[in-house]
């Protein structure tokens, strides 16, 4: 009687190799970043009308072979890159654009030219392309467009308007990454400053001492703040490391209710700074982030002029006015 060809043989006749592996993000710190929050397009952002962006997509195909200049995403991208060895791989960055694939193409060139090494790309030329966070699971979402942004966050992902304003600084600390978040609306919901903006300073203070040991409710970036987390413990093989920072204009007695949530979270911040509404540009000059996120425009317009900032679209400060 004649004998079956093992499976592996049959595999093998029909093409000489095994079954293709996709690959995965499992695990992974993913991030994903808008052509213009990476690069410097702002000039070449001017060029766009709409609905015809063919002098746009003219102008960067005349200069495909000019490196674009980094943006204000670009330090914190090139950071987290080094988290990835030759045997590890923790972080990607994905581009996720509103661009022309055609456009597309000076990106990956300018990301080949600064030796950021970026495989993965989605251009939806003018649409909204958040809806493509939820195939990558990211962990972040960077844009320039507020509308992208905004609808990032109604879709369950942190996201952020980064300021084309910010202070490009130099690279500075180049074996750490500094990111700092403000609390209530980006780390923590908007819970407590709804009380604030409804019913005061002192009503505010008196329901976090009665609440002071009930977690607050996740905000937004709470799934940013734990893959950190899981880099920050990665190991001590890894040659880039990651110092978190608080920065709120909470002051004690509200200040127990935010550590003691971090506390629930199980969740260690480097840095915790409650300025009971001090100016945080000048705390954020000392502290030198790569990138800093808050949900106030006036806190991010401080925030601007020490580095990399974010505007997180979210909770009651950003809800249209009745």
């Amino acid at each position: 009687m004649r004998k079956k060809r093992p499976q592996k043989d049959h595999i093998r006749s029909r093409g000489g190799n095994p079954p293709h592996t996709s690959p995965s993000l499992k695990g992974m710190l993913i991030v994903a970043v808008s052509s213009r929050a990476l690069f410097d397009f702002e000039e070449e952002n001017r060029a766009f009308k709409q609905p015809d962006d063919r002098p746009y997509m003219k102008l960067q195909l005349s200069r495909l072979d000019v490196a674009a200049k980094p943006g204000i995403a670009f330090q914190l991208v090139k950071k987290l890159l080094q988290f990835n060895t030759a045997g590890v791989r923790l972080v990607e960055v994905v581009i996720l654009s509103r661009n022309d694939p055609v456009s597309g193409l000076r990106v990956f060139r300018s990301a080949e030219a600064a030796k950021l090494p970026l495989e993965r790309g989605v251009f939806t030329r003018g649409r909204t392309p958040y809806r493509y966070l939820r195939a990558l699971k990211a962990n972040l979402f960077l844009s320039a467009h507020e509308a992208d942004v905004r609808d990032a966050l109604e879709f369950g992902f942190p996201a952020a308007r980064v300021y084309p304003e910010s202070a490009q600084v130099a690279e500075r600390h180049q074996e750490e990454i500094r990111i700092a978040f403000d609390g209530d609306a980006v780390l923590f919901a908007d819970e407590a400053e709804r009380v604030y903006q409804r019913d005061g300073l002192p009503a505010f203070l008196d329901h976090e001492r009665k609440h002071a040991h009930r977690p607050l409710p996740p905000g937004p970036f709470k799934p940013l703040l734990e893959a950190l987390h899981r880099l920050q413990t990665a190991g001590a093989s890894i040659p880039m490391r990651i110092r978190t920072a608080l920065v709120t204009a909470r002051s004690a007695p509200a200040h127990e209710r935010a550590i003691r949530t971090l506390m629930d979270w199980k969740i260690n911040i480097d840095e915790a700074m409650f300025l009971g509404g001090l100016d945080k540009g000048a705390f954020l000059q000392e502290f030198e982030p790569d990138f800093f996120f808050d949900d106030q425009t006036r806190h991010c317009v401080s925030a601007a002029a020490a580095g990399p900032t974010g505007h997180v679209i979210s909770g009651i400060s950003n809800e249209p006015s009745p």
